[in-house]
C-alpha cells in the first residue's frame, strides 16, 4: 500500500515505456490509482542479441495496453515467447489470458488457477527463454502466491508488489500473511548482500538503484507499524478499524481498507507470537 498520488498527465490510453537495464524494458499500463500509483509496470525482458522476449504481468484487461506491449517488443525486433505472473491481483494478472491469445504464449504462474497452457512455477525455477537467465525466488506475504524474478546479469530483482518504488505495500489478509512478508523481506536483503542484487524492478512506481537500502527501509517500516500496533492494542483499542484509525492517522482515508488488511495481519502475527 502506498499513499503516494499517481503521476499527473498519464491519461487513460497513453502509453509510457522505457529501459531500465540492459534487459529490461517497462510498458505502463494506464491504471494509475492511490493504490497501483502510477499503473502497473508490465516488464518485458530479453537478452541484448535476442529475438524472443518474456513478459512479466501483463497488467489490467486493456486492450490498448497489452498491444502497446507487443509492439514496444516487436519494435526491439523481438517476439513475445512466454508470459509471467508475480502474483494473481488483477492489476498484475486480469490482462494474461488476452496477452496469451495476442501472443500466443503460455502463462505460467505459482497459482494453478493463473497458468494457461502448461507448466506453472516452482521456487528455485529458471526461466531460460531466448538466453535469459531469470531465477524464481518465493516471496509469499502480500500474497501467498507472491514471486519474484532474480536477473542477474542484471543484479536485478523483479519484485512485482512484494516491494514498491515508492511508499510500502499492503500485507493482504488473510491470503497475505506477516510472518511470510518478514521472511520474504530477509530473503530479499541476501539476494542483495550476497547476490549480487542492486536494482530493485517494481509492479508499481520508479525503479529503486538501491536493492538493500529498500529492503532495509521496508524491515525498519514493519517493525515501526508493528509497534504501533502493539500499542493501540495495549491501550485497549479491540477492532482492527479502531486500531487503523490510531495508526493510521497520518494516511489518506481513502486508503484506509487496505491498511485495515495490513493491520489484520500484524494482529494475528502478535497473537501467534503471544504478545497480545
Amino acid at each position: 500500500m502506498s499513499a503516494a498520488a499517481p503521476l499527473p498527465g498519464h491519461p487513460r490510453g497513453e502509453v509510457v515505456s522505457g529501459p531500465a537495464t540492459a534487459r529490461s524494458v517497462n510498458v505502463l499500463a494506464p491504471n494509475a490509482s492511490a493504490m497501483t500509483l502510477d499503473g502497473t509496470n508490465t516488464w518485458i525482458l530479453a537478452e541484448p542479441d535476442s529475438d524472443l522476449a518474456v513478459v512479466v504481468d501483463p497488467g489490467p484487461l486493456d486492450d490498448t495496453h497489452l498491444r502497446a506491449v507487443i509492439d514496444t517488443a516487436a519494435r526491439a525486433g523481438r517476439r513475445v515467447a512466454l508470459t509471467l505472473l508475480t502474483h494473481g491481483h488483477p492489476d498484475h494478472a486480469e490482462g494474461a489470458a488476452r496477452f496469451a491469445e495476442l501472443t500466443r504464449t503460455k502463462v505460467r504462474a505459482l497459482d494453478p488457477a493463473l497458468r494457461l497452457g502448461g507448466e506453472g512455477l516452482s521456487p528455485r525455477d529458471v526461466i531460460t527463454t531466448g538466453g535469459l537467465e531469470l531465477r524464481v525466488v518465493p516471496t509469499p506475504g502480500h500474497t501467498a502466491d507472491s514471486l519474484s524474478f532474480h536477473l542477474p546479469a542484471d543484479g536485478a530483482v523483479l519484485t512485482g508488489d512484494t516491494v514498491l518504488g515508492r511508499g510500502t505495500t499492503v500485507v493482504a489478509h488473510p491470503d497475505g500473511r506477516l510472518g511470510d512478508y518478514l521472511d520474504t523481506l530477509r530473503r530479499l536483503r541476501s539476494l542483495a548482500t550476497d547476490d549480487g542484487v542492486h536494482t530493485v524492478l517494481p509492479g508499481h512506481g520508479p525503479v529503486l538503484e538501491d536493492a538493500q537500502g529498500a529492503v532495509e527501509f521496508y524491515l525498519a517500516h514493519r517493525a515501526h507499524r508493528l509497534a504501533q500496533v502493539e500499542t493501540a492494542v495495549e491501550s485497549g483499542l479491540l477492532t482492527p478499524s479502531e486500531v487503523v484509525a490510531r495508526v493510521y492517522a497520518d494516511v489518506d482515508r481513502s486508503l484506509w481498507p487496505a491498511a485495515e488488511l495490513s493491520v489484520r495481519a500484524q494482529l494475528e502475527y502478535l497473537a501467534e507470537h503471544g504478545l497480545i
